[in-house]
C-alpha cells in the first residue's frame, strides 16, 4: 500500500509538471564537447524524477536479492519448527496413550529428521522399556549422552527408574548419585526415586533419612510417610539377629510408634525369638494399658517370664474391664496351662473359644489333653484346629 502511495504521487506530480510546462519556455543545456543537448526545464526535472525512482527501485531490488538466502533459511527454519511440533504432539500424545510402538516409531523418525533435543532418544528408550526390548532402549539411552545439562538429568532419571522396575536396585542408587555428582542436589524425584531404591535394597535407615528431607519439603502425603517409616522400623525390627542389636534398636524407635499394634506385636515377636520374654512383657503392658487391642493382648500368653503368676494376676485385671475378649481369655489359658493350672486353662479356653473359636485355643487345649493322657480327646482338639485353618 505504502509503495502504490508513492507511484499515484509521482504519476500526480509527473500530470501537474506536464501541465505548468505549457506555461513556462525555461529549458536546459547539456554539453559535453562535441555532443550538445538541449531539453525543456520541465522534460529535464521530469527525467529526475524517473532516474530517482528507477534508482531506488533498483537499490531495493538489489538488497532484496542479498537477503533472500536470509529469508529461505527464515523460512526453512519455521517450516522446521512447525514440523517438529507437530511431530512432538504425535510423539507425546502416542506415549501417554499407551501406544508406545508408535511413540518409538515417531521419536526415531524425528532423530533421523536431524533433531538434537534428547526428549525424543528418552522417549524412545520409555516406549522401549514398556515393550520388553531392553537392547533398543539402552541404544537409545546411549544417544541422549552428551547432551545440556537438562538432558543429562532426564536421561539419569530415566535410566534410575529403569534399574528399578527390574528390581535392580544398587545401579539404580549408583545413577542416582551420578546424578548428584553433577550438581542436581535436592530434587524432590530424583529423592522419591532413591526412596524406593532404598526400600528395594533393605537399607532402612536410609529410607528413614529420605523420608525427613521428603517431609520437610512437603513432597510427600503425611499417610503415606507414616505408613513407610512403619514399614521402615518394622524391618529393622526384623534385621536385628540378636537381643542387644534388638534393644538399641528399639531405643531409636519414637516411643508413640512402639505403641501401635502393629509394632508392638513385631517387638513382642522379636523379643520373645531373642530371649527377651521379660521386655516383651513390659512393652505389652504399657501399650494395652495406653490403648486396648484384642489382637495384641494374645501374645500375652506367648511371654513367659520369670514370674507367670503375676502375668496372670495382671490378665485378670484386664479381664475385670474386658470380660468379652476372646483374646485376652485365650492368653489367660496359656498362662496357666503353662502354670500347670489345668482347671483355670480348660475353663478359660472353652470361654475363648465360645466366643470366637480360634486355631490357638483348639490347639492350647488339645495340649492341655495331651498332658491329662486323653490322646483321643487331644486329637479332636487338634482336627477342630485344622478346620479352622482350611475355612
Amino acid at each position: 500500500m505504502k509503495y502504490l502511495l508513492w507511484i499515484l504521487g509521482l504519476f500526480a506530480a509527473a500530470v501537474a509538471l506536464t501541465t505548468a510546462a505549457s506555461h513556462n519556455s525555461a529549458y536546459v543545456l547539456l554539453v559535453y564537447p562535441p555532443y550538445r543537448i538541449e531539453l525543456s526545464l520541465m522534460f529535464f526535472i521530469i527525467l529526475l524524477l524517473a532516474s530517482f525512482t528507477m534508482g531506488y527501485g533498483l537499490v531495493r531490488l538489489t538488497f532484496t536479492i542479498l537477503k533472500m538466502p536470509a529469508y529461505v533459511r527464515l523460512f526453512r527454519q519455521d517450516r522446521a519448527r512447525a514440523k517438529a511440533h507437530e511431530l512432538l504432539e504425535e510423539v507425546l500424545g502416542a506415549f501417554f496413550e499407551g501406544r508406545y510402538a508408535a511413540a518409538e516409531k515417531a521419536a526415531t523418525r524425528a532423530m533421523e529428521l536431524g533433531d538434537t533435543s534428547a526428549l525424543y532418544p528418552i522417549i524412545a528408550a520409555r516406549s522401549a522399556h514398556e515393550l520388553r526390548e531392553y537392547k533398543k532402549r539402552d541404544a537409545y539411552l546411549s544417544a541422549a549422552e552428551g547432551k545440556t545439562i537438562g538432558d543429562s538429568t532426564m536421561r539419569l532419571m530415566t535410566t534410575s527408574k529403569f534399574m528399578l522396575d527390574q528390581r535392580n536396585p544398587l545401579a539404580a542408587l549408583s545413577v542416582l548419585q551420578e546424578l548428584r555428582d553433577s550438581g542436581i542436589k535436592g530434587h524432590v524425584g530424583a529423592m522419591s526415586l532413591e526412596l524406593k531404591a532404598q526400600q528395594q535394597a533393605g537399607k532402612w535407615d536410609d529410607v528413614l533419612k529420605v523420608l525427613d528431607q521428603l517431609e520437610k519439603r512437603k513432597s510427600i502425603d503425611a499417610g503415606v510417610a507414616e505408613q513407610l517409616r512403619q514399614q521402615a522400623w518394622l524391618e529393622k525390627i526384623r534385621q536385628q539377629e540378636d537381643l542387644a542389636g534388638l534393644n538399641s534398636c528399639l531405643k531409636s524407635i519414637p516411643a508413640d510408634f512402639k505403641r501401635r499394634s502393629k509394632v508392638a506385636a513385631t517387638i513382642t515377636h522379636a523379643l520373645i525369638q531373642h530371649g527377651g520374654a521379660s521386655l516383651a512383657q513390659q512393652l505389652l503392658s504399657d501399650s494395652l494399658n495406653a490403648q486396648w487391642d484384642s489382637e495384641l493382648v494374645v501374645l500375652f500368653g506367648d511371654c513367659i517370664s520369670g514370674d507367670v503368676l503375676a502375668q496372670i494376676e495382671q490378665a485378670e485385671k484386664w479381664l475385670n474391664q474386658h470380660k468379652q475378649d476372646s483374646g485376652l481369655l485365650l492368653a489367660l489359658g496359656k498362662l496357666c496351662l503353662h502354670q500347670k493350672l489345668w482347671g483355670k486353662a480348660r475353663s478359660y479356653l472353652d470361654a475363648s473359644i465360645s466366643i470366637v473359636p480360634s486355631y490357638a485355643a483348639y490347639s492350647a487345649l488339645a495340649q492341655l489333653a495331651e498332658r491329662l493322657g486323653k490322646t483321643d480327646e487331644a486329637f479332636r482338639y487338634y482336627q477342630k484346629a485344622v478346620a479352622l485353618v482350611k475355612l
